[in-house]
């Protein structure tokens, strides 16, 4: 077991384990509903303040504990989830620093970076060093993607920054990822209003939630990305929400791993079924139809059918915000898909999706 003592504004411990080696690092965590991936957990000393986050890495199961005797100042975010959950519970004053500023929609982060309050730190590839450290953070909230630590994180840790990993977006279940709000109301040392942030969501998405349904809304998801058509897994993030909206994802493969089809079965399952979503970053069907020459013979083209795609909230700089605020409101996005499938089912006395958060239907 390796021990990390960094001795900050926040007086911050971050302990690195293996829960199988240290019984210190048990997920999930104490009160954790539907999060796999971190614990939140309070000191054994009853005199003690201090509360703890632990995270645990999916790919090996090393996990790491952050204890914390007095709220973080200050944050550096390196995900828009972290952004978002962060503004959500009114913390978005301890973040100085981000990765990829013109792709966040956040209005309050522009503000606070046109008051030079906050500082764009780059990319994985093109991190810049000197910036971080003169923001001088209590802690970078980092993530990974597969399974070899990336270099960025490596060099921040041989500088002596305090980094979290966070692996919120391999949550599958739509509440799992907003339940990260509570290890940021820790941080934050507003836990009773993330709590009550988190309760709230929940409450909201289980009684919008369809239990069953004998006939589900058939759905065609995506287009073709690098000439891979993907679709989600069955247990997938985006097939859950669906689910529980009385949809059903296509062609979707058993498990939360997403699947490669062909071309060829994407038409075949575009002639079963009843609506088409997202597609790309296309807002009408004519700049569909022109992407593929076999689209415009696809059923929901061919056949008039709706298509939905959720680039509401998308900015000038290509950001989305349905992958930023709605990580933490999984709530608005069942909503959403409610109402579509509900429209094209005619529960809807007009019979059209009105007033969405995230989506759009495609105009001609």
């Amino acid at each position: 077991m390796r021990l990390y003592f960094i001795f900050l504004s926040a007086l911050v411990l971050i302990v690195g384990c293996r829960p199988s080696d240290n019984q210190d690092c048990p997920l999930p965590g104490p009160g954790c509903e539907y999060a796999s991936f971190f614990g939140i957990m309070d000191a054994s000393d009853e005199a003690s303040k201090a509360r703890g986050v632990v995270t645990l890495s999916p790919s090996d199961g090393t996990c790491d504990t952050l204890l914390i005797d007095n709220p973080l100042q200050r944050i550096i975010c390196m995900s828009s989830s972290s952004v978002a959950a962060l503004s959500t519970i009114g913390a978005d004053s301890l973040i100085v620093g981000v990765s990829g500023l013109k792709y966040l929609s956040d209005p309050k982060i522009h503000a606070m970076a046109g008051e030079g309050k906050v500082h764009d730190v780059g990319y994985e590839a093109s991190m810049d060093y000197e910036t971080i450290m003169r923001l001088d953070p209590d802690l970078v909230l980092a993530y990974k993607v597969g399974d070899a630590e990336p270099p960025y994180l490596t060099k921040l840790r041989s500088l002596g920054i305090p980094v979290l990993v966070l692996y919120d977006h391999l949550e599958q279940h739509p509440l799992a990822r907003a339940e990260y709000v509570r290890l940021f109301g820790v941080l934050a040392g507003c836990s009773d209003k993330a709590d009550d942030f988190f309760d709230d969501v929940k409450n909201h998405y289980l009684a919008m939630r369809v239990e069953k349904t004998e006939e589900p809304v058939r759905v065609l998801m995506n287009i073709p990305y690098a000439d891979a058509w993907y679709l989600p897994g069955s247990d997938g993030y985006m097939s859950r929400l669906i689910r529980d909206a009385g949809g059903q994802v296509l062609g979707a493969q058993k498990g939360s791993v997403s699947g490669v089809i062909t071309m060829e079965d994407a038409y075949s399952l575009s002639l079963e079924a009843d609506m088409w979503l997202c597609p790309g970053y296309c807002r009408t069907r004519e700049q569909l139809a022109t992407l593929h020459h076999l689209f415009p013979h696809f059923g929901p083209l061919a056949k008039g059918l709706p298509i939905y795609n959720n680039i509401l909230r998308t900015n000038q700089g290509g950001g989305n915000d349905f992958w930023e605020s709605g990580a933490v409101r999984p709530d608005l996005i069942l909503k959403d898909l409610r109402a579509i499938f509900q429209a094209y089912k005619k529960e809807l006395s007009a019979g059209t999706a009105d007033n969405l958060s995230y989506f759009i239907e495609l105009s001609e």
